[in-house]
């Protein structure tokens, strides 16, 4: 369970991105976040992986402070956690298997886990034909999909997608969606943070609206209600 308890995030120039946060998301759950630009969205997410701190509050992801940990703890709760931004953050230096081997690589896997396992999420992501092809051959919606398939190859129990559908066309979009309700209908949490009614209403999922910094609406089975 992640658990935000009385968040409050103020940057040193007195804005506040976020107030008064209360909120709990279960495991296996699927909750979109939405609110117009500056609402808190991206604020909320950098909290999760202690990117930034609360300057009131705290943040929990099950039982753990997640900013009171450093250094090995911090580096394995993030393993914990997948992230697939807009901007897809790829290495353009290496293949689409490469970019997913690496992340096994970072994370201690074996030659023959690798092996086994990159074609597999390949494969999931409709991928495994594109294996030997760079980034820059690659469309926007297949670089998306190759950031998550290596988002979730070290088998994360949460997937942060983060405005994951902001540079792609309609098909793209929809393509995105159906692999985030895929992943988790095998059970891995995903938070989602976007501006797409499109997407919201597709998931059909629990949709936590921000205004201002703070929980405007917090629906069960919601759609984009802005």
């Amino acid at each position: 369970m992640i658990y935000f308890n009385g968040v409050k995030k103020q940057y040193p120039k007195g804005s506040v991105a976020l107030e008064d946060i209360t909120l709990a998301i279960q495991p296996g759950e699927f909750v979109s976040i939405v609110g117009h630009s500056g609402a808190g969205k991206t604020t909320l997410i950098k909290l999760i992986i202690a990117e930034e701190e609360p300057t009131e509050g705290t943040v929990f992801f099950e039982s753990l402070d997640v900013n009171r940990m450093r250094g090995r703890d911090l580096t394995h709760l993030r393993r914990r956690i997948g992230t697939v931004f807009q901007d897809f953050k790829l290495l353009s230096n290496k293949t689409a298997y490469e970019n997913i081997a690496f992340a096994m690589e970072a994370a201690g896997k074996s030659d023959a886990e690798i092996a086994a396992d990159v074609p597999h999420v390949l494969d999931l992501v409709d991928l495994l034909e594109k294996k030997g092809h760079f980034p820059g051959q690659l469309s926007g919606g297949e670089k998306q999909r190759l950031a998550i398939a290596r988002a979730i190859i070290n088998q994360p129990e949460v997937i942060i997608a983060d405005e994951p559908t902001g540079n792609l066309d309609p098909i793209n979009t929809y393509e995105i969606v159906q692999i985030l309700k895929k992943i988790n209908d095998l059970g891995t949490t995903i938070i989602l943070t976007t501006h797409n009614r499109g997407v919201v209403d597709a998931v059909g999922k629990r949709v936590i609206t921000l205004e201002k910094g703070r929980i405007a609406r917090d629906d069960k089975d919601g759609k984009y209600m802005i």
